[in-house]
């Protein structure tokens, strides 16, 4: 049955997959599906341009925000503009090699206002984002990550690794993240989101070093134990090289529920291509159902990847959105 109104929507994540799955929810915030779209953005990046500005200025990493305001521009010309502007990256060969002038912006801006939330809020104003963007937390993190068989010689043997960088693109096997330190303060506004959510998306993305996080800081986990609002699982397209090497559908899923035994999810939402690379293996589609249904939750499969590539599509994946909202 078609919803008769329209929703706040709460989306979690990181990098490139988060990116996606908010090119697809502004579009349903662009069809009044959606009327009040957030992102809350892992920030414990420690590489590349943000790694730079963190280690500099002692600032949270702005790398994903800004990869999470740039997905909010709209496709008119002033957010097409602005979008590019944000995400150029300077050539050359001096110091300003590498950094991006969105990172810059939002840098200055929290100099400037000394208000993480209220900077980020006035960047979105800049751009007229069509939403909020807002770090899961308001202190600079560190992931670490238990991994198992990172020297050949001892396969068996589990050393602990730090850094986000260096947890998704670990030689081993990852059994578990925690983060440093280890209760950091939940961004307020972020917790506010999530409560007054009506749908909440988790995923898709780097797992261990951007999805998963959020259910490590406590805060954030708690809002999702209370909110009412329906969680949805965006499941990755294929194994993410290093971090998830030779994971299926079912192994993700499970690594998410091992980190948070108790969450509560409506949604299990799957690419058709990849179950049916999964279903290759031993984790295919009954398998896939079983872990689903086990936890009280539906599973959707969609084609939502673009044809060909390892990339969600924005259109077909804000099609299945649509289908799951409607759907209630």
């Amino acid at each position: 049955m078609a919803r008769d109104t329209a929703q706040a929507a709460v989306a979690l994540g990181g990098g490139h997959g988060l990116h996606a799955t908010l090119s697809a929810l502004r579009r349903l915030h662009d069809d009044l599906t959606i009327d009040d779209l957030t992102a809350i953005v892992t920030v414990a990046d420690n590489g590349g341009s943000s790694g730079r500005l963190r280690g500099e200025f002692g600032v949270l990493p702005p790398g994903d925000l800004r990869m999470a305001l740039a997905a909010l521009c709209g496709d008119d010309e002033w957010g097409r503009t602005w979008a590019d502007v944000i995400q150029h990256r300077f050539a050359g060969q001096g110091e300003m090699n590498g950094h991006v002038v969105g990172n810059l912006l939002i840098v200055g801006l929290w100099e400037l206002m000394g208000d993480h939330v209220r900077a980020l809020d006035w960047v979105g104003r800049l751009l007229g984002a069509h939403g909020r963007v807002l770090p899961m937390a308001t202190t600079p993190m560190d992931i670490t990550a238990r991994v198992r068989g990172t020297d050949p010689a001892a396969p068996d043997a589990v050393t602990v690794v730090s850094g986000q960088v260096e947890v998704a693109t670990t030689a081993g096997q990852i059994e578990s993240v925690a983060l440093v330190p280890a209760d950091p303060q939940a961004c307020a506004e972020a917790v506010d989101a999530i409560l007054a959510a009506e749908w909440v998306v988790l995923g898709p993305g780097s797992w261990f070093s951007s999805v998963i996080p959020h259910l490590m800081v406590p805060g954030l986990r708690q809002a999702l134990a209370d909110t009412q609002g329906r969680l949805v699982v965006v499941l990755n397209l294929e194994a993410q090289a290093g971090e998830t090497t030779g994971f299926g559908p079912v192994d993700h899923l499970e690594a998410l529920f091992e980190h948070a035994p108790d969450l509560t999810v409506h949604s299990v939402l799957v690419d058709s291509t990849a179950l049916a690379i999964a279903g290759d293996h031993a984790d295919g589609r009954a398998a896939l159902d079983r872990a689903v249904t086990d936890r009280g939750a539906r599973l959707v499969v969609a084609d939502i990847a673009v044809p060909g590539e390892p990339r969600h599509d924005p259109d077909r994946l804000a099609d299945a959105f649509r289908g799951i909202v409607d759907g209630v």
